[in-house]
């Protein structure tokens, strides 16, 4: 808390010292306030008064936030009133013609910065999750839409997602799925190697997705499928439910799904991406990874007012399946497929099983893509009736450059918005009024904020301050703070926690942007301790974050089986195309064998598997850039 506390004491002062201004009185009301109130001031009030304050931004004018006093004749909270005088005018309260805009950061910065600690928070706010959890769900049950609405939800999806439904279907009738495990934890708690020894299918899948096909290397091992276990919908294992730090306010609610389920979602997935990069629109509208474009939107957005930004609050929980179901009708076979891997059921914190109605929660591979298309689709029917016209794919070809969906981050046109919102939550989706922004200037999409052009985005707080250089995630998070800090111009706060640094390594070097070594970046110089012997390349010491895979030895035909995965997976990476069987219906395709080029396989991947539990810190000769 000390510790906190005096970086937020730094930082003030320095931002005050950009803007022309005092913070000496802020210090003092922070230092008291955290005394009474706890860390709760930093992590959830402060930062509800700068939610607040974009939302004044965006609509131009000050409201009143019950957490902090007003001055008296005027509107302006006493409460960092010197940044805030410089944006808005002190007695109405207006947004000013032309607002400072290093004191619209500098407010965002104090204000927000330690919102989004990684920390658990009390029972009661878990609990809290876990009822709001289960009420999405009682919405997503009663949500009534009438065939005409479905009727047009499946006709634009169509428009839209066609070709690439079309191509998935043939995959999965073709048998050209390649499923594959990931390292992340499942529902029946096996392994990462040992999910390559599954011992249960469901009779789900194996009506669409035989389990020979896709648990046995070859089929000379077919008397293993005598130990797989076959489960009838009810035995079916849930998904299970679970809570992971995300802020003091309120954790995440995520759902780890049975392993058999997983493994066929992966396979969808890569289906769908590799069809999804190969359409001539799609790419346009929706992001997997890469969230440039859709900050370059928010930029453009801020300064011409064309495009608005929208934030979708339980978006994951509130895309009805009822909606994927409608928009998988035409491809039976992909549809047959998407609905056998997704679990019916899901058992509570508690302990409680319930029945879904959603599609997934945030942990099943397929919930990200879905509900990208589900949202998607609601965008474009928001435009059609805004616009009174039924869109076709050469005029949202043409509208293409004002939408963009990257998760539940949403660009639209702000000349439709309004349509936009009123049908997203027509259909059971939930618009975050206070991270949503079509009137002012400001926009925020994908963690980077803007004002009127300017980039205003924050330098955020991860971790608690580390007690010793042992504690390698602590001390990684306050060295990536201190280097986010220089770059962001707070030169100050940098040097006082390179104090702080240098007090717990015994080697904290100056390096550049990019190097693995932990050390001060400075846009100066770098610092160059030795040359390497044969390469000639300059050396830095320092300490280097190391983390291990579990030991979790795999033999026999699993390993295999997850060789051979691993090698069609690493060639679809590279772009190949995996062999198509030659019939006639089928569009002749340029392709090379998998085995025609080595795989991109670790050398320990069959001794460790899995996440890291722990990392370590070891000192070594690293490049300084």
């Amino acid at each position: 808390m000390k510790s906190l506390m005096s970086l937020w004491s730094r930082l003030a002062a320095e931002a005050a010292d950009q803007c022309c201004t005092s913070a000496t009185r802020d210090i003092d009301t922070v230092t008291r306030r955290v005394e009474h109130e706890g860390l709760s001031f930093l992590t959830i009030t402060l930062p509800d008064l700068g939610k607040a304050v974009q939302k004044w931004l965006d609509q131009g004018h000050v409201d009143i936030n019950s957490s902090f006093r007003v001055g008296r004749g005027g509107s302006l909270p006493l409460f960092l009133g010197g940044f805030f005088c410089r944006v808005f005018d002190r007695s109405s309260g207006s947004l000013l013609d032309e607002p400072c805009t290093d004191s619209i950061q500098a407010i965002r910065q104090l204000t927000l910065m330690f919102g989004k600690m990684e920390k658990a928070c009390s029972p009661a706010r878990q609990s809290a999750a876990v009822r709001n959890f289960v009420k999405c769900e009682q919405e997503v049950r009663s949500l009534d839409l009438s065939p005409a609405e479905l009727a047009e939800f499946k006709s634009m999806s169509s428009v839209l997602f066609a070709k690439v439904f079309s191509l998935m279907d043939r995959d999965v009738y073709y048998g050209r799925l390649v499923p594959k495990h990931g390292p992340g934890s499942t529902a029946d708690g096996l392994s990462g190697n040992g999910k390559y020894h599954q011992s249960v299918w469901t009779n789900r899948l194996e009506a669409v997705l035989p389990a020979g096909e896709h648990l046995l290397v070859n089929w000379r091992e077919y008397r293993r499928l005598q130990d797989v276990d076959f489960l009838e919908p009810g035995q079916e294992t849930p998904v299970k439910v679970k809570l992971v730090p995300k802020t003091l306010k309120t954790p995440r609610v995520i759902a780890m799904e049975p392993t058999c389920m997983q493994y066929v979602q992966q396979a969808l997935y890569r289906s769908f991406l590799e069809h999804y990069k190969e359409d001539d629109l799609l790419p346009k509208l929706i992001g997997f990874d890469d969230q440039v474009p859709n900050q370059e939107l928010a930029r453009l957005g801020s300064l011409d007012q064309r495009t608005a930004t929208l934030d979708l609050s339980d978006a994951s929980d509130r895309v009805s399946n009822q909606l994927v179901r409608t928009m998988l009708s035409d491809f039976p076979h992909l549809h047959a497929a998407v609905d056998a891997s997704r679990s019916r059921r899901a058992e509570l914190p508690t302990g409680e099983v319930i029945r879904l109605s959603k599609f997934a929660s945030m942990g099943s591979a397929l919930c990200f893509p879905i509900e990208a298309m589900v949202f998607t689709t609601l965008i474009f029917i928001g435009i059609q009736r805004s616009l009174n016209e039924s869109l076709c794919r050469k005029r949202i070809h043409q509208l293409s450059d004002s939408v963009r969906v990257y998760g539940d981050d949403l660009i639209v046109p702000v000349d439709q918005v309004t349509s936009i919102v009123r049908i997203l939550e027509h259909f059971g989706a939930r618009v975050g009024t206070s991270k949503s922004f079509w009137t002012g200037k400001f926009r925020e999409s994908c963690g980077r904020e803007y004002f009127n052009g300017h980039d205003v985005s924050i330098v955020r707080v991860r971790q608690d301050f580390p007690a010793r250089w042992q504690d390698a995630t602590e001390v990684e998070s306050l060295s990536s703070l201190r280097n986010q800090l220089y770059m962001s111009g707070y030169w100050k706060t940098a040097r006082y926690l390179d104090g702080k640094l240098e007090k717990l390594l015994t080697w904290f070097p100056t390096i550049h942007p990019g190097s693995s070594v932990l050390g001060r970046v400075s846009l100066l110089d770098y610092q160059v301790d030795r040359m390497h012997p044969r390469l000639h390349s300059p050396l830095v010491k320092g300490y280097v974050v190391e983390s291990k895979p579990p030991r979790d030895p795999l033999d026999g035909p699993d390993a295999l089986l997850k060789c051979l995965l691993k090698l069609d997976t690493d060639t679809w990476l590279r772009g190949q195309v995996p062999w198509y069987p030659s019939d006639s219906s089928v569009p002749a395709r340029e392709h090379e064998h998998p085995w025609d080029s080595p795989p991109m396989v670790s050398s320990e991947h069959l001794e460790r598997s899995g996440r890291p539990k722990s990392s370590s810190m070891k000192l070594r000769w690293g490049s300084p850039y």
